[in-house]
């Protein structure tokens, strides 16, 4: 059995409980992997309807590296808000995803990138498309296969010349990253990073990183520093 995690206070327990929490509403099975170093946490995970990497990250007191992928649900199971103290489960043999994370290092801001408002806008105006275009369909057309190629053109567009996927921006709404203003004391910053062949949208709730066809340089298959 790995040693505990001590969050630094209740509220990096529940940040991290609840994202957990939204990955298993997507996947009952998912895995994630966790990187420890130096009095940070980073929890890494995929939820399988959105094809991003998900990342949400967590002050620790604990100093000692971790580095080990475990069940979702079991980590979650573990996680005593109360106390902010997480028992770590033992190691699963994770997806493929797991061994390939996005460069710790080298990253840049990519201009263009609308405020949080319009990256909620676009996504409203997305999901407003699908059901219309999906209302619309005659009936012999209306099938889960219909349906997903509608899904997979609208949710494939990018933001202006950013080249970030939509889906990426759906993703961070959806896992809590991207949450409504009237949830906010003020307007939520958000930025867009690159590196590699890799994009990553972050806000101070945890970051969404996808893997770019049109990027350049190599992939580094190294661990991503928590931050």
């Amino acid at each position: 059995m790995t040693a505990p995690l001590h969050f630094a206070d209740a509220r990096e327990a529940a940040g991290i409980a609840a994202f957990l929490a939204r990955l298993i509403r997507y996947d009952r099975a998912a895995a994630v992997r966790l990187q420890a170093e130096g009095g940070a946490l980073a929890v890494f995970g995929r939820p399988p309807s959105f094809e991003v990497l998900a990342v949400r990250t967590a002050a620790i007191l604990d100093e000692a590296p971790l580095d080990i992928t475990v069940s979702a649900g079991e980590l979650l199971e573990g996680i005593e808000e109360s106390t902010g103290r997480a028992v770590v489960p033992g190691p699963v043999t994770g997806p493929p995803w797991t061994g390939v994370l996005p460069p710790r290092a080298g990253w840049r801001d990519v201009p263009g990138l609308p405020d949080a408002a319009g990256l909620r806008g676009a996504v409203a105006a997305a999901v407003a498309e699908f059901r219309t275009r999906d209302e619309e369909l005659p009936e012999e057309r209306r099938t889960r296969a219909e349906r997903d190629r509608i899904g997979r053109e609208i949710w494939s567009r990018t933001i202006g010349t950013t080249g970030l996927p939509l889906r990426a921006v759906h993703a961070a709404q959806s896992l809590g990253f991207l949450p409504p203003a009237e949830a906010l004391p003020q307007e939520l910053p958000v930025t867009l990073l690159t590196a590699g062949p890799w994009l990553r949208l972050r806000t101070p709730f945890g970051s969404v990183a996808v893997r770019t066809a049109s990027g350049l340089g190599d992939l580094g298959v190294t661990p991503l520093r928590p931050a």
